[in-house]
């Protein structure tokens, strides 16, 4: 078996891929230098394909797709899907179709959402930060942009269609975090397709049980002492939220200030911060064969983004979040102040399970043995923004 790391940096993507030791990796990229790549992830249904968001303040917003495991790209959307220099990723053709139901075109009128001071402020489309691809069908895959809202593309990423009714829970009261208003975090239930989770900064969690026609907020017990109101229904900064398929109804949070557990698929939240030396942080993951063994990597403040007493270190429960013990072995400890994003955290499904995380400094961390030792398999990328690991037949 094989492992494949998909990086998405500030400019542009690399591909790391290693055998089943994951001691040494081989590095590809980077691909569409350059470009700030929020999220590349690979689909489980077919491991050679993988989709990027691609964004460029001069170019604007471009989904990529390979077929091949990262070989070669192209845009959906463009005449016969005309392949891409990955050198350069220059755009061809018209971009992808991205339809916003606010659109004058529904009849219906324009949306807005709060500003950072209260005042009402048009919807608007500015960039792709996650991508989650279907289980079972590679061509179906799920956006999750700013301003928030969930996208699905059912023809491989060609075309996209807004979930709109995710917007009709209190919308118009939600407003942006200091990353901008962006629904950054997609759960799909593998037994029950009908099921999604996505979060929001600054909204909360949101559910729908019936494939995205209705949408219910899931943020009873997340109290926030930031907002007007710390308990409310929405407006809660959620940074990310995760789940083991195993145990369908438990979520776990990293939320703004305070890790959280819900063991009824988010009706109901409890913190479990514990012994951490700080409640903040941007990841959370769950180990792959053990539902109850979580990792989040602390840092010390919403103002001051690096490591509590400049040590890196990542933090494992196996205990669902009773109890957190420290990671340190192989990773700095000492005058490390970089940070790790909310999707640049991620685990592998070997028997053994790999654990990955990239910072900001450009290094990507992992551990072959779920944590007990870390090593850096590449360093002095552009800063990290995500990473995401697919396990290969």
């Amino acid at each position: 078996m094989k492992v494949r790391v998909l990086v998405g940096t500030r400019k542009g993507a690399f591909i790391l891929t290693s055998d089943e030791a994951r001691q040494q990796w081989d590095v590809s990229g980077p691909h569409f230098a350059g470009w700030e790549i929020y999220h590349i992830k690979g689909s489980a249904a077919d491991t050679n394909r993988i989709y990027v968001s691609q964004s460029s303040g001069w170019f604007g917003q471009i989904i990529q797709r390979s077929d091949d495991g990262g070989a070669s790209w192209y845009q959906p959307g463009t005449p016969a899907g005309e392949q891409v220099d990955a050198e350069q990723g220059m755009p061809q053709g018209e971009s992808n179709k991205f339809v916003y139901d606010i659109s004058e075109q529904t009849g219906k009128p324009l949306a807005t959402h709060q500003s950072h001071d209260g005042s009402q402020h048009p919807w608007e489309f500015k960039r792709v930060w996650h991508l989650e691809p279907s289980p079972s069908d590679p061509d179906i895959v799920y956006a999750g942009v700013e301003d928030a809202a969930l996208f699905v593309s059912r023809d491989g990423g060609q075309n996209w269609q807004e979930l709109a009714a995710l917007r009709d829970c209190s919308g118009s009261q939600w407003s942006p975090g200091a990353g901008g208003m962006c629904l950054h975090s997609i759960l799909l239930d593998e037994d029950n397709p009908q099921r999604i989770f996505v979060a929001i900064s600054a909204a909360g969690v949101f559910r729908t049980d019936d494939g995205g026609q209705s949408w219910k907020p899931i943020n009873r017990g997340l109290v926030s002492n930031y907002i007007p109101d710390p308990e409310a229904e929405v407006g809660h900064c959620v940074h990310s939220i995760a789940r083991h398929r195993a145990q369908p109804d438990v979520l776990f949070m990293q939320k703004h200030w305070d890790v959280m557990r819900s063991d009824n698929a988010g009706d109901l939240w409890q913190e479990v911060s514990g012994n951490l030396p700080s409640d903040f942080g941007f990841p959370i993951e769950v180990h792959a064969h053990e539902p109850e063994t979580i990792y989040v990597i602390p840092i010390k403040s919403d103002s001051l983004h690096y490591p509590p007493d400049g040590k890196l270190r990542v933090y494992r429960s196996r205990t669902g979040g009773e109890s957190w013990c420290a990671l340190t072995n192989g990773l700095p400890q000492k005058n490390c102040y970089v940070n790790v994003l909310r999707d640049a955290m991620a685990v592998d499904s070997m028997p053994s399970c790999g654990i990955y995380f990239g910072t900001t400094g450009g290094q990507v961390y992992a551990s072959a043995d779920s944590g007990d030792s870390w090593h850096a398999i590449v360093r002095d990328l552009p800063a990290v923004l995500s990473v995401e690991v697919q396990t290969l037949p």
